[in-house]
Order: C-alpha cells, then sequence, then structure tokens
C-alpha cells in the first residue's frame, strides 16, 4: 500500500520513519570485469574519447545529446573542461578493460539526497563500446552504487524518439513512467521526454538479474551470452509486481 490515511481521513504518502539522505556519489572509480569507471579528466580521457566518437562518422552519437559532434580535439576538450568537472552532473570516463582505453561516458545527475532521488544519463558510448559487456556492465556499476547508498529512485529519462535509448531502459530493467509532453526545447526543435525509473524494493532482484547475466557462466568461450539480460529484467520485475 503506497498511502495511508491522516487524521482527516485523507490519503497521504507512507511514512518513512528513520528515514536518512544517503551521501552524494564520491568521486572515485568503480572497477568491473569488463570495464572501470573513472572521474572524468579531459587531458587524461578526452583524446582517447575523441578517436573512438570519430568512428562514427556521420554523427549519430549526437542526434539526441544538446551538445556534439565536435569537429576537434580542442573543441571536445573545451566542453569537457566547460561542463564536465563539478559534482552535478558527476561524469565518469568509461574504461574498457581488454585494451585498456576511454570508450565512452556516462554520468550522475539532478542529484537529489534529500528526496534520495538521482538519475544516470549523458550516455555516450562510441562505436565501439557499443552492444559489449563492457557496455551494460558500466550502467551496472553506476546502478548498483546509487542504491548501495540508499537512494529511493534511479531515474532515466530519454527524448521520447530515441527508439534505442528507451529499448535500452527496458533491457535493463526500467519502468516506464509516461512521456511529458513538450518539456525540453534542444537543438531548436521540440522534445518529449520519456521516464523510466528503478526504485529501491525492486532493486534486489535487479541486481541478482544483473550479476546472473555478467557471471562468467554465461559467457561462452568466444563472448557470446548465453541468457539475455532483457529476459534476466524482465523476470525480475514481473516477481515484484
Amino acid at each position: 500500500m503506497d498511502h495511508v490515511l491522516n487524521a482527516l481521513g485523507q490519503p497521504v504518502g507512507r511514512p518513512l520513519p528513520g528515514w536518512t539522505a544517503p551521501p552524494r556519489p564520491p568521486r572515485g572509480p568503480l572497477a568491473g570485469r569488463f570495464c572501470r569507471l573513472e572521474p572524468l579528466e579531459p587531458e587524461k580521457h578526452g583524446p582517447e574519447l575523441f578517436q573512438a566518437n570519430s568512428l562514427d562518422t556521420v554523427g549519430r552519437l549526437w542526434t539526441y545529446l544538446p551538445y556534439g559532434p565536435f569537429d576537434s580535439l580542442e573543441a571536445y576538450l573545451g566542453w569537457m573542461r566547460a561542463g564536465c568537472l563539478g559534482e552535478d552532473p558527476l561524469f565518469f570516463a568509461i574504461i574498457e578493460n581488454t585494451g585498456g582505453k576511454a570508450l565512452g561516458v556516462a554520468s550522475y545527475l539532478r542529484i537529489s539526497p534529500p528526496d534520495g532521488v538521482i538519475e544516470v544519463g549523458h550516455i555516450n558510448f562510441s562505436p565501439p563500446l557499443q552492444r559489449t559487456p563492457a557496455a551494460s556492465e558500466a550502467l551496472y556499476l553506476l546502478f548498483e552504487l546509487v542504491f548501495r547508498l540508499g537512494y529511493r529512485r534511479l531515474e532515466w529519462k530519454c527524448d521520447a524518439l530515441n527508439t534505442p535509448s528507451r529499448a535500452a531502459a527496458e533491457r535493463l530493467g526500467f519502468r516506464f513512467e509516461g512521456v511529458f509532453r513538450q518539456a525540453v526545447i534542444y537543438r531548436g526543435r521540440n522534445r518529449d521526454t520519456a521516464w523510466y525509473s528503478i526504485i529501491d524494493s525492486e532493486w534486489p532482484r535487479l541486481d541478482s538479474a544483473w550479476k546472473r547475466w555478467l557471471s562468467p557462466s554465461n559467457f561462452d568461450s568466444r563472448g557470446r551470452q548465453r541468457e539475455r539480460l532483457s529476459d534476466l529484467t524482465a523476470d525480475s520485475l514481473e516477481r515484484n509486481a
């Protein structure tokens, strides 16, 4: 039950006795089997990221982001220095373990410890990182830390026309909550925003599903998955319903 009745007989949200605001995510590394995340440093990670992003010769990476593409390394580093070094958004570089190169970025943003709410966004995976176990594991590392710190709600938002991002949200275990119409203007065009979330009561089962998918036993000798993450997270959400 998500509400109670107050002394006037009105429905109000359930109380949260003992609730304590979680800490802000630390600016520190996160390590996995396929990848690691490091706080983004323009001079350290920028050249590798720019090179990896340049493999997208048509600019598909940037269609649904409010910035980019960048026509030079210096322009890319300038954007990083101006907007990626603060605490919110808190940017990370994604380093693929096998090659040791930075191949993508992601961030925490709209961080609200008093409400226990945090969003993951600014996700940009270069072509070499896309559709790899490292890409999925990078997001798991971010999600797991959110709930380990004590947050109640993790959000994912995207342009409602961004079909790949919406499919990714569902594959990763997020629940669709609706579309905010005419929510944002970017690149001189309208954006209807699709909202997704995972809440703390759902996370333990999703965490188990993720760990099962990431287990070495789930990948054959050629690195191909035996069980699909989308199947495991969908089953987890059905059991949480």
